[in-house]
């Protein structure tokens, strides 16, 4: 996990109802045995995790060029608001001055508020 959660960008990987997969860049941050994703909340990737926990992470540049191997995870949006919170202060933690910034302008553009987080849990590899 220290590999993923050191990562700049990860390659989030989400699975349609007919099991095709969905790549997508993200900022994850690790907090504790978890990791966390910062999203809209209307994103297809959301959606898709409320139809299937199962996700799949590699390290990535930001146009989504894999850096490392694929690891197999389950995901869950974060709707109580103090885990939301929670997860926002490992996001700032890791990227501050960038999430500031992003922060700034989802406010300015009403934004913010469609905003949430992802928890991922990586499952053990035997």
């Amino acid at each position: 996990m220290a590999d993923l959660g050191d990562a700049t960008f990860v390659n989030l990987a989400t699975f349609r109802r007919d099991g095709r997969e969905v790549r997508t860049p993200v900022w994850v941050a690790p907090d504790g045995e978890r990791l966390i994703v910062w999203t809209n909340i209307h994103s297809g990737k959301v959606k898709r995790l409320r139809n299937g926990s199962r996700v799949r992470l590699a390290a990535c540049d930001v146009r989504g060029k894999l850096r490392g191997d694929w690891i197999e995870g389950r995901g869950r949006v974060l709707e109580d608001p103090a885990e939301r919170d929670r997860a926002l202060d490992a996001l700032f933690r890791k990227y501050g001055w960038q999430m500031q910034l992003s922060r700034m302008g989802g406010t300015v553009s009403g934004r913010w508020k469609q905003r949430g987080a992802i928890e991922i849990t990586l499952e053990a590899i035997s």
